[in-house]
């Protein structure tokens, strides 16, 4: 048999398909099936007393004795019908919504202002200002609590919403700019030399450039703002007074405290109360992650 042939014939060997004309996929990776295990019994830890607190609102107090850890049965909905229909509920949430809207917008603005000039500016004492902002990560509101009251008192500004918005903006201060900063610094200097030839002062490139590029770090730290403004129990506890002025995490305490006996009416209140954060934290969970991992595009 000559050399040609036995070439040709090792070559359709070589491209012979298998049998069937499917070829074989590559196997996907799935992990260890213990890892999916642990996530799994977090999450359960993790969602079973949200649950349990809105389930609990579907039932009465008499099923809550006889089996507490049961399903509704049947399911009553008065308790959440009167929760909705009752003024208190609603005043408590405005007043919450106000004092976590006003926070998030202060601090956010004053944030991106302080953040923009430790950012892009070369100064004497930068790296301190940066290390002072930082520094007050380590003093929470619990510590603080007691010299910030006499100072919220001396102001006058005790039983009011502006005595807990204030200090909410100072303390949500150091986590936002140590955020903004690494997003304003990205920003490459070309784009700031750019705009300049083209007739943009330092004012407009912020506006224009600084905010649509670091946008990402504006969302999660607004929305880090608003959440913890929102959940904010004890500096309410000590500035306001005034069940008209309480936002809904001291209005769950003071219901709580009116309706001890009724524990189905308490758990639906809490369980109506939290439900603003919580959707707001689900809806906006990829933007925090997202604002804490990525990076300015240049």
């Amino acid at each position: 048999m000559s050399q040609v042939a036995l070439t040709t014939r090792g070559k359709k060997k070589a491209f012979r398909r298998p049998q069937g004309g499917k070829q074989k996929k590559a196997s996907i990776p799935w992990g260890s099936p213990s890892v999916y295990l642990i996530a799994t019994v977090l999450i359960a830890i993790c969602i079973m007393p949200v649950l349990y607190i809105i389930l609990g609102g579907f039932r009465s107090n008499s099923q809550i004795t006889t089996d507490p850890s049961g399903l509704p049965n049947p399911w009553v909905f008065s308790n959440y019908t009167e929760v909705l229909t009752a003024g208190t509920f609603w005043t408590q949430f405005g007043n919450s919504m106000i004092s976590a809207i006003l926070t998030t917008v202060g601090c956010v603005a004053l944030a991106l202002a302080a953040s923009y000039v430790i950012a892009r500016y070369e100064f004497r004492g930068r790296n301190a200002m940066f290390s002072l902002f930082a520094a007050g990560l380590m003093f929470p509101l619990t510590v603080a609590i007691t010299p910030l009251y006499i100072l919220i008192r001396t102001l006058g500004l005790t039983n009011s919403l502006a005595g807990i918005i204030l200090p909410q903006i100072a303390f949500a201060l150091p986590m936002t700019v140590i955020i903004l900063v690494p997003f304003l610094r990205a920003i490459p200097k070309e784009i700031e030399e750019a705009a300049a030839i083209d007739g943009s002062g330092r004012v407009g490139f912020f506006f224009r450039m600084v905010l649509p590029l670091s946008m990402p770090g504006v969302m999660t730290t607004g929305i880090l703002a608003f959440i913890g403004a929102w959940n904010n129990y004890m500096l309410p506890l000590f500035i306001l007074s005034d069940p008209d002025k309480y936002t809904l995490p001291l209005g769950v305490q003071a219901f709580a405290s009116q309706h001890s006996v009724d524990t189905a009416a308490v758990l639906a209140f809490t369980s109506l109360s939290m439900l603003p954060a919580l959707l707001f934290f689900s809806i906006f969970e990829r933007r925090i992650v997202g604002g804490l991992t990525g990076a300015v595009k240049g």
